[in-house]
C-alpha cells in the first residue's frame, strides 16, 4: 500500500511538472510567433522590412558615391557597372540617393508613427476609462479629424508651417551659429513629422478607445478596482497592455502608410526639400522625363511599392497570429 502510494504521489507531480512546464511555454505571445513563422508572405515581409531597415542605417556608408556630387560629364546615363540604376539629370547616382531616401523615409516613418501612437494611447484610453465629457470631447475630434481627407490636410499643414519652421532655424543659426540649423533638412523633417502625426493619431486613439471600452467590463478589471486599485494603475498594468495585440498590428500599416505618405508630400513640394533624397522628390523631380528615362521613375517608385507590399504581408501576418480565435494547426 505505501509503495502504491508513493507511486501516485510521483505520477501526480510527474504530471503536474509536465503541465507546469507546457503551461510556462505555451502563451499568447509564444502561439502568435509559432503562427507567424509558418506563414511564408509574412515571413518574405518580414526580410524585406529588415533588409529596408539595414539600409536605412547602413546604405550611407555603403553607397558607392556621395549624394550630393554632380558629375556633368555622365548626365542621364541608364543603368550600367558603374552606376547600377544610371544617373539623374545632374549626374547623381540614383541607387545611392535611393539608399539615403531610405534613411528618410525609416526615420519620417518611425518618428511620426511614434508619435501619433503615443497621442492616440494617451487620449484614447483617458477617453475610454474616464468617459463623460471628455469621452465625447475626443470622440467629436476624431470624427471631425478622420473627416478630412488625410493627404489634403497634411498638405495643409506641412505648406503652413514649413516657412515659419524654417526662418525659426534660421534665426537660431543666426544667433548662435551651431551647424544643427545651417540647413533646413532638420526643418523639413519636423515639419513632416508633425503632419503626419496629427493625421494619423485619430485611428488610433479610435482603436484603443474601443478595446479598452471592452476590457473594462472583464473580471479581472473589476477584481482590481474591487480591491482598491488606483485608476492609473488600472489603465497602465490591466487594460493598455490587453490591448496591444490590435495596436501592434495597426502600427505596422501604419508604418507603410507613413512612408507612403512622406513620399506624396515630397512628390507635391511640401515635405522633404531636395538636395536631401526622398523617394517622392525623386519621382517628382524626373517626372517629365520618364518617357525617356523611366529608370529615374522606376526605381523609386518600385522601392516604394516593394516596401509598402512588405509590410502590408507583414501586418497581415501579423494579424492572424495575434488573432486569438485562430486555430494552432
Amino acid at each position: 500500500m505505501a509503495t502504491t502510494k508513493t507511486d501516485t504521489v510521483n505520477t501526480q507531480e510527474s504530471l503536474q511538472g509536465q503541465f507546469g512546464a507546457n503551461t510556462r511555454q505555451r502563451n499568447l505571445w509564444n502561439d502568435a510567433f509559432r503562427r507567424l513563422i509558418r506563414n511564408r508572405l509574412s515571413m518574405i515581409g518580414l526580410i524585406i522590412f529588415i533588409f529596408f531597415l539595414l539600409i536605412a542605417v547602413l546604405g550611407p556608408v555603403i553607397a558607392p558615391y556621395d549624394y550630393r556630387v554632380q558629375n556633368l560629364d555622365r548626365v542621364a546615363e541608364p543603368p550600367g557597372p558603374d552606376h547600377w540604376l544610371g544617373t539623374d539629370d545632374l549626374g547623381r547616382d540614383t541607387m545611392t540617393r535611393i539608399m539615403w531616401g531610405a534613411r528618410t523615409a525609416a526615420i519620417v516613418a518611425i518618428i511620426a508613427t511614434s508619435m501619433s501612437l503615443l497621442l492616440g494611447i494617451i487620449l484614447g484610453s483617458l477617453g475610454a476609462y474616464i468617459g463623460g465629457w471628455m469621452d465625447t470631447f475626443l470622440s467629436r475630434l476624431i470624427d471631425v479629424t478622420l473627416s478630412i481627407p488625410s493627404l489634403l490636410f497634411a498638405s495643409l499643414i506641412a505648406a503652413t508651417f514649413r516657412k515659419p519652421v524654417a526662418d525659426w532655424v534660421d534665426a537660431m543659426y543666426q544667433q548662435t551659429g551651431l551647424s544643427i540649423f545651417a540647413t533646413t533638412t532638420y526643418a523639413d523633417l519636423i515639419v513632416v513629422f508633425g503632419a503626419l502625426a496629427f493625421i494619423t493619431w485619430p485611428g488610433y486613439a479610435r482603436l484603443i478607445r474601443g478595446q479598452i471600452l471592452s476590457l473594462r467590463q472583464k473580471e479581472f478589471v473589476e477584481a482590481a478596482v474591487t480591491v482598491g486599485a488606483k485608476q492609473s494603475r488600472i489603465l497602465m498594468k490591466y487594460l493598455i497592455p490587453n490591448a496591444l495585440g490590435p495596436i501592434i498590428v495597426a502600427l505596422t500599416f501604419s508604418f507603410a502608410g507613413a512612408i507612403v505618405a512622406e513620399s506624396s508630400l515630397s512628390f507635391l513640394g511640401v515635405g522633404v526639400q531636395p538636395p536631401q533624397p526622398s523617394w517622392g522628390n525623386m519621382i517628382s523631380d524626373n517626372a517629365l522625363s520618364w518617357r525617356y528615362r523611366p529608370w529615374l521613375v522606376a526605381a523609386p517608385g518600385l522601392t516604394i511599392a516593394i516596401i509598402s507590399l512588405a509590410i502590408n504581408f507583414l501586418g497581415d501576418g501579423l494579424n492572424d497570429a495575434l488573432n486569438p480565435r485562430t486555430a494552432i494547426k
